[in-house]
Formats: C-alpha cells, structure tokens, sequence
C-alpha cells in the first residue's frame, strides 16, 4: 500500500511539474478564470457545484487539494473559514491519504489567485 501511495504521489508531482511555468509566472486567463470559479465552488458548500466546475476545467480534486491556494489559504481552509464545511470534506476525503511528509523532498507547485470573494 505504501508503495501505491508513493507512486501515486510521484505522477501527482509529474503532472504539476508539467504546469511550473505557469506557476512561476501570470497565468493565462483561461488559467485564471480556472482557478477563481474553482476558489468560488468550493466556497459555495455544494459539493456537486464543486465538481462540475472540476469537470468543467478538466482538474483533478486531489491536484486542487494540494496545490491551489485562494486569497492567501490553501483551498481547504479557504473553504472551511467561509462555512463551506461539505466542500472542506470533499476536498480532505480526495486527499487519500497523501501528506505534505509525501511531497518534502521535492518543489511543490502550487497555483495562487486572489479575488474579490463577495457572495454573488
């Protein structure tokens, strides 16, 4: 099991890798718009709002997890400061067991916006 886990965890640092460059830099605004509606899902407390904007962005639940980060918090606070505690537990459930302990030898990538996070 330990090895799944770190099999796992080594494509999960692969598929980020690949988007470093956006990382590093401005995103693109289809990048942008990406992460923003996925920062307002998950604030919206519903579940499957969440997860049709994931499917909508063709994004990975556990990539969002470990590496986005709204107006300063990593997703999962993010949501769980603004009440949205279903989108929290989603999120945390998509974790599968993988730690930051997992990712400290290498460069995690994460991707961060900050937006005006008024309710609509």
């Amino acid at each position: 099991m330990k090895t799944l886990n770190v099999i796992a965890t080594t494509g999960l640092i692969a598929s980020l890798a690949a988007f470093s460059v956006n990382a590093q830099g401005a995103y693109s605004s289809y990048m942008e718009t990406a992460l923003v509606d996925t920062c307002k899902a998950a604030m919206s407390d519903s579940t499957y709002k969440l997860r049709q904007t994931l499917g909508e962005y063709n994004l990975k639940a556990k990539t969002v997890a470990l590496g986005l980060v709204c107006n300063g918090e990593d997703v999962i606070t993010f949501a769980t400061n603004r009440g949205a505690n279903n989108t929290a537990d989603y999120m945390n459930e998509k974790l599968d067991g993988a730690s930051i302990t997992d990712l400290a030898a290498t460069e995690q990538v994460t991707y961060e916006v900050t937006f005006e996070d008024a309710p609509e």
